[in-house]
């Protein structure tokens, strides 16, 4: 079975029991994957929940368990190394006028020969374009 990239607003719903029937219909033939700056983000907005859309409006103790969760990150969910992405990542940025985070993204979805699906409210255009550049498969779920 491949893997499918899930960004951060995905992976945050996948750890909650929160699937969406977008998101459960990618999982049907693809296992987790995430990068390592989706996981950065989503575990820096447990850690601060000042506002925003990943966990803001989310009670403290809600926050909490995601935050066990994500310190114990399932070994079903798959990270890719960075060491393995760096280069790539930088021709991906350079070609595509990405940012790190986007990047890692595409190179990771590239790697692992899978789609990259990312929650609807972080759809970007130079993303799309990269993955659209690249044959690569990119999907958006909504909730």
């Amino acid at each position: 079975m491949t893997r499918a990239v899930i960004d951060d607003h995905l992976l945050r719903d996948l750890l909650a029991g929160d699937v969406s029937g977008g998101l459960a219909q990618v999982l049907v033939d693809h296992e987790p994957a995430t990068t390592n700056l989706f996981l950065l983000r989503l575990c820096r907005s447990v850690v601060s929940a000042t506002g925003g859309a990943l966990t803001g409006s989310w009670s403290s103790s809600a926050r909490r368990a995601l935050g066990r969760q994500l310190a114990i990150l399932p070994e079903d969910i798959e990270v890719v190394p960075v060491r393995t992405l760096a280069f790539r990542m930088a021709e991906v940025a350079d070609q595509h006028r990405l940012s790190s985070l986007g990047a890692e993204a595409v190179a990771a979805a590239e790697y692992l020969a899978g789609p990259l699906c990312v929650w609807i409210g972080d759809d970007g255009p130079n993303i799309r374009s990269a993955m659209a550049d690249l044959n690569g498969d990119y999907r958006t779920i909504s909730r």
